[in-house]
């Protein structure tokens, strides 16, 4: 999102700013080619140095400040003349005192708060609307893309705790029965700063939050991977409000590994110790089971936690549920899984949405315990949300216990995930937009 009347002079800009800021690729043709796609994106192609063309991705509004990593940003500020340590005052501003405006930033020179505000966009996120559920513990941001889509994030606070749920594209690709999102198919990818923006909301949030007066019921939620770490406290009563977002999973709409460049582009700027400096294992990337994601996963540095949906023992069933089945069968899941834990040691969780009548019997539990008996895994049982329009069911409570049983009995650890956010449709699988309500019904009438 280079800002038109920058593009001459980038086009000799030999540091790696570009390369790092945007989604490029190289193309071999020899002038300045604009072109406009049917999204309002413009593609422009300049010429990077004397032996090779770079091709990025802009929008005729400013550069977003947070799809700029640290160098970028760096480099960028070089351009500009400033001296090195500027940079550094920036970043820690927006992710650490988590400002939203170049105003906000009163150690910076005025001519350069100035400056900032004219040739940078301070986030592209729209907030359109924000519910509150569970006494205002549980919140869902709407925001609002640039050209239209829709994306939501969820803030859920505890004792002491809260943890982000954010998304990584809007809508979603793979199509599983039982999830809303899916059923809106892919409306485009999101970039790294549209991922940290919704993180950055859930840390003001987190922040300035009160927690209220009435206790909640807090289950075994220290056992569910969507927030544990390796430091997560017992229940407890309740503790003056979190000061700072304590965990983060990639678990709201889309595939992250289908996104993934962007995606670990954000996990490696909230990691980031001068910035927000989230703990590799306070973050959890969700995925429907793409191998070559879990297997490039296994080779990064930073031991995220990994939770793989599975949802079925068989691949029937699993391919009538998720269509990614077909590609990426069960047997394939497990060996890359398998091989994830002896690369990294780090414990796969598996999470196991329970459907009434299809995927919740004694018998499906015992399959289940034998596909996963040794690996160093967990699995996280999941009632089912309600879907409008879903031909679905949530099993019932003793099914769920009986499942449960089952799969202790084997071997396996397993607990099942408490419930937050289910009246304002924030809680798994029910991720879709305000909007997209409608369409579902239609949906169940074809």
């Amino acid at each position: 999102m280079i800002p038109v009347r920058m593009l001459y002079h980038l086009r000799d800009f030999r540091s790696s700013a570009i390369r790092k800021a945007c989604v490029v690729y190289w193309k071999p043709i020899k002038n300045i080619v604009q072109q406009k796609t049917n999204d309002g994106h413009l593609n422009f192609v300049f010429r990077l140095s004397s032996f090779a063309l770079i091709t990025m991705t802009t929008t005729e509004r400013h550069l977003n400040i947070y799809d700029l990593s640290l160098p970028a940003l760096a480099a960028l500020l070089n351009d500009w003349g400033q001296p090195a340590f500027r940079a550094r005052q920036i970043w820690r501003q927006l992710y650490v005192n988590l400002v939203r405006s170049p105003q906000e930033m009163t150690d910076l020179p005025m001519a350069l708060r100035e400056r900032l505000a004219a040739e940078l966009t301070f986030g592209v996120l729209e907030l359109e609307t924000m519910q509150q559920a569970d006494g205002g513990m549980t919140r869902k941001a709407l925001w609002r893309l640039p050209n239209g889509p829709v994306l939501e994030s969820v803030l859920m606070i505890y004792p002491g705790r809260a943890t982000a749920c954010v998304s990584t594209q809007a809508g979603c690709a793979m199509g599983c029965v039982f999830c809303a999102t899916g059923r809106m198919g892919l409306l485009r990818n999101i970039t790294p700063g549209e991922i940290v923006e919704q993180a950055l909301w859930a840390a003001r949030e987190a922040r300035t939050s009160a927690l209220s007066p009435q206790p909640l019921a807090l289950g075994n939620y220290a056992d569910d991977d969507r927030w544990a770490s390796d430091d997560t406290p017992s229940p407890q009563p309740l503790l003056p409000s979190p000061t700072r977002l304590s965990n983060l999973v990639f678990m709201g709409m889309g595939e992250p590994f289908a996104n993934y460049d962007r995606w670990w582009q954000s996990v490696e700027r909230l990691h980031d110790p001068q910035g927000l400096n989230m703990g590799a294992r306070s973050l959890t990337v969700s995925t429907v089971g793409l191998v070559p994601g879990i297997q490039r996963l296994a080779e990064e540095k930073l031991p995220i936690n990994l939770a793989i949906s599975l949802h079925s023992p068989d691949d029937t069933l699993r391919s009538e549920m998720m269509p990614v089945n077909k590609k990426y069968p069960i047997a394939a899941l497990l060996a890359a899984a398998r091989q994830y834990v002896a690369k990294t040691n780090r414990r796969v969780s598996f999470e196991y949405v329970l459907l009434q009548g299809k995927n919740d019997s004694p018998e499906q539990a015992a399959r289940l315990g034998e596909l996963l008996r040794g690996m160093l895994c967990h699995v996280n049982l999941i009632p089912w949300n309600p879907v409008p329009g879903a031909p679905l069911h949530r099993s019932h409570g003793e099914r769920i216990r009986a499942f449960q049983r089952v799969l202790q009995d084997a071997g396996v650890a397993c607990t099942v995930r408490q419930e937050r956010g289910v009246a304002i449709a924030a809680a798994c699988g029910q991720l879709a937009g305000a909007q997209v309500a409608p369409t579902l019904a239609e949906i169940a009438l074809v």
